[in-house]
């Protein structure tokens, strides 16, 4: 049994996180401030399971309230900081915000696990990172030096935070760039879950651009396994970052995401189009060789797999809510 710390434990991939590693053994302690970015009660549904397990505390709490933070670990933690005020598009409005939250907050967590002792840390980063001028399929060894939003800037100055931070104290850090992340849960601001509403409603759905563009989605039952394999891979990483991309590998473009959803509703898709808003690239596509051979992790939920469950709980959700 391992002690996991998670931040944004009740958010889209936490609470999915928490439940796997309550059901492989882990004692599990969860953070969340509940950030109006979306509605509460949404997250508090999301740990509705998990806080009736004897091996889970759950803590409302601010990951950039150092103290806070510090007082929730020992030596022995390994801390899984997946909280972040996420998105490209709100990034350009809310710029002062996104630094907030995610360097800063970043920064206090990190700072906490060394005046804790802990050693082990696992990062959600982003496939934005990557920018537009990275050939495809992305690779971590690329110099991703080129991030076309504030959210990306955030991200990877995380990354680069926690790096230094390595290899000054012994640090040993698994950024995971996630790319696309869709299933149960998902944020209602999310595209996936945005058409998926409008199509259920009869609406008309927009795509930016030619519908063209195409997305490496990212089932979260794969990123769930993705990080608790890289939790367990820190005991023996090298001091600092490694990253690695948590990916599908097996890119679709927006068009066929649409007509792939329409098709498990049910339904005739209207589809409209719009320009490409600032912020938003044309294609991202990850390579998982370093996952697969470092973390033993392969992506295993074919996409129309995926999105059938998507929206097996897209409509019991809505008919709940009704």
């Amino acid at each position: 049994m391992t002690r996991l710390l998670v931040t944004g434990a009740a958010g889209f991939i936490g609470s999915h996180l928490v439940e796997a590693a309550l059901a492989a053994g882990h004692e599990v302690v969860g953070v969340d401030n509940f950030d109006p970015a979306y509605d509460r009660a949404l997250k508090e549904r999301n740990l509705a399971a998990a806080v009736e397990h004897p091996r889970f505390r759950f803590h409302e709490a601010d990951v950039r309230d150092r103290a806070a933070m510090t007082a929730l670990l020992d030596a022995g933690t390994v801390v899984i900081h997946l909280a972040a005020r996420a998105g490209v598009r709100p990034s350009f409005e809310q710029l002062t915000d996104y630094i907030d939250i995610n360097v800063n907050g970043t920064a206090a967590v990190a700072r906490a696990a060394l005046d804790a002792g802990v050693s082990r840390m696992v990062f959600a980063s982003s496939s934005s990172v990557y920018g537009e001028s990275t050939p495809l399929p992305f690779r971590e060894d690329a110099p991703a030096i080129a991030p076309v939003s504030p959210y990306a800037a955030s991200k990877r100055a995380g990354e680069l935070l926690l790096d230094a931070l390595g290899a000054a104290t012994g640090l040993r850090v698994a950024a995971l760039r996630f790319f696309s992340v869709y299933g149960p849960r998902q944020r209602p601001d999310l595209a996936l879950h945005t058409f998926c509403r409008q199509l259920a409603q009869g609406e008309p759905v927009t795509l930016f651009g030619d519908g063209s563009a195409v997305r490496d989605y990212t089932c979260v039952a794969d990123v769930v396994r993705a990080v608790l394999a890289a939790a367990d891979w820190t005991a023996t990483a090298p001091a600092g970052v490694t990253a690695f991309n948590v990916c599908g590998a097996a890119p679709v473009s927006l068009r066929t995401l649409v007509t792939t959803l329409a098709g498990a509703l049910g339904v005739t898709p209207d589809i409209r189009f719009a320009p490409l808003p600032a912020g938003d690239v044309l294609a991202t596509a990850g390579d998982p060789a370093r996952a697969r051979t470092v973390l033993g992790h392969e992506p295993r939920t074919n996409f129309s797999e995926g999105v059938a469950a998507f929206v097996a709980w897209f409509e019991e959700a809505h008919a709940e809510q009704h």
